[in-house]
């Protein structure tokens, strides 16, 4: 007897992951260990506020991940090295191409400077992919998915949506995204067509009417009332959700109140500094006078903390009321990567850095706990 088409979604999309190795006639996979450049092949307006940068190898190459994870990008502007990580908008099912998706925040570093300067033909360097949010690690036993976004929180829900529609899986999935207006709405014309004619549902919850556009639809914040009505068979769906901190609360709240099953929620947030353990940064460590104490100067800050051994030197430093460049403070995104000029750390990464960086003298602080006096390049 044959397996359903539900049955066999959840190994379908756990197959697809482009991982085999290359053969003759086929193309290698990117590798950003062995070539960490990108070449921007072309950019699109989404919204006012919003573009997508496609992007390939300088040569013909693969693109594999799981959809959901992210890229860290390392880019100098204004002669200063900086790190983000975007996650990934393009469908795997795709290799050839990826893309990100980014939103210009006011104020921001990276995002004016890509929309302002970032052109096709450009050369960038990345490292990935990367990230435990996706669907194929936490694939739906039964088909089922939820996905919910606000903003542009919707990139890694959308590369999950497009898999979807890629492999033309038997997937029932529901997208209940949130926006401002509907000028604000990314990818609203794909999601409309990716709608048509299959299991897949994409609807809008929008708080504002745009100038040009009375909105029609759901309209306010997401509320339970909403679930039950777009999704009635929401407490049977693995939940995926994204968007800024409070919205990210607020559907936690919901879920709970409901009576939902949390160990099938999955969040990730496009801001990675919003997931990151507050007690990490501040609590003092649980044995403190017990331990040595090394001294750590950053040279570029002029401070000196003291750091005890078993105390990471981001969270000393954030202690002390140093404001450093950190995201996901796992050793995981790169963005706290430091020159150390002289000492010894212990560092447990999780993928955030290069060997041949590491071979450079470059750590992570989010991860590295010192094993002597210290001088780092911040």
């Amino acid at each position: 007897m044959s397996a359903s088409p539900d049955q066999d979604g959840p190994r379908l999309l756990a197959a697809s992951r482009l991982t085999v190795a290359p053969e003759q006639g086929t193309l290698p996979l990117w590798d950003s260990e062995e070539d960490d450049v990108l070449v921007c092949r072309a950019i699109r307006q989404e919204t006012h506020d919003v573009k997508t940068f496609v992007f390939s190898g300088r040569v013909p190459r693969l693109h594999a991940y799981k959809p959901g994870q992210f890229v860290t990008l390392d880019l100098t502007i204004n002669g200063q090295q900086v790190n983000r990580c975007y996650t990934i908008s393009s469908s795997p099912m795709r290799p050839h191409l990826i893309s990100i998706t980014t939103k210009r925040f006011a104020g921001g570093v990276v995002s004016p400077w890509m929309h302002d300067h970032l052109k096709v033909g450009m050369e960038i360097r990345a490292m990935g992919p990367m990230g435990d949010f996706n669907c194929v690690d936490h694939a739906s036993a039964n088909g089922k998915y939820l996905l919910l976004s606000a903003g542009s929180g919707i990139t890694p829900l959308m590369s999950m949506a497009r898999s979807f529609h890629d492999l033309a899986l038997e997937t029932d999935s529901v997208f209940l995204h949130s926006a401002r207006s509907p000028a604000d709405i990314i990818f609203r014309d794909e999601l409309a067509l990716m709608t048509r004619g299959s299991r897949f549902r994409a609807l809008s919850i929008c708080e504002h009417d745009s100038p040009g556009e009375g909105w029609g639809g759901l309209r306010g914040r997401l509320t339970l009332p909403m679930l039950e009505l777009t999704a009635p068979d929401f407490r049977e769906r693995e939940v995926f959700a994204c968007g800024p901190a409070p919205y990210m609360a607020g559907v936690r709240a919901i879920l709970e109140q409901a009576g939902f099953d949390m160990a099938r929620y999955h969040e990730e947030s496009f801001k990675f500094e919003d997931l990151a353990p507050a007690d990490a940064a501040v609590a003092p460590p649980a044995n403190s006078d017990t331990v040595a104490t090394y001294r750590v100067e950053f040279t570029k800050s002029r401070r000196v903390v003291e750091v005890p051994a078993d105390t990471n030197v981001l969270a000393a430093a954030r202690a002390a009321g140093m404001r450093l460049p950190s995201s996901c403070t796992r050793g995981l995104c790169g963005t706290c990567k430091s020159k150390l000029v002289s000492g010894e750390v212990s560092m447990q990464h999780q993928g955030g850095i290069r060997q041949r960086e590491i071979d450079q003298g470059m750590v992570l602080i989010c991860c590295s706990k010192p094993l002597s006096d210290l001088v780092i390049e911040r």
